[in-house]
């Protein structure tokens, strides 16, 4: 059960981490525009750095969890990877909280940390089998 729960999960990261990973580009070419425009930009390019980095995290760990799905004694690195990628959602939103926070949301908070938290169970379910 812990394996396959691994690769769903990890197939479910891979999606989402190539969606955010392509939305954090445009985000960063469109911080670009608004810099031209003389918007102030430090936390904008810090945000967006962060959430390319976090894209990034996310892909690179669907893929661990899904090569090492059946592999109980590579867990340890797919709970790194889904702590990693936890991590980054959390910065995420504090940035977003210092920065806006008007437009901060516990509820995407919450949202954004289902799937590392399901891929972590996963991994640790993936750790007992071994």
């Amino acid at each position: 059960m812990g394996s396959k729960f691994l690769k769903v999960t990890g197939i479910l990261m891979i999606i989402f981490g190539s969606i955010a990973l392509i939305i954090a580009i445009m985000a960063l070419l469109g911080l670009g525009v608004l810099e031209a425009m003389g918007a102030p930009m430090g936390l904008l390019w810090a945000s967006g750095i962060i959430a390319l980095l976090g894209a990034v995290a996310e892909f690179v760990a669907g893929i661990i969890g899904v090569v090492n799905w059946n592999k109980p004694n590579k867990a340890n690195i797919c709970i790194g990877w889904g702590i990693a990628v936890a991590a980054m959602c959390v910065i995420s939103n504090i940035f977003t909280l210092i920065g806006y926070p008007e437009n901060f949301n516990v509820f995407s908070l919450l949202t954004g940390l289902v799937i590392p938290v399901l891929y972590l169970i996963g991994a640790f379910k993936n750790k007992k089998l071994g």
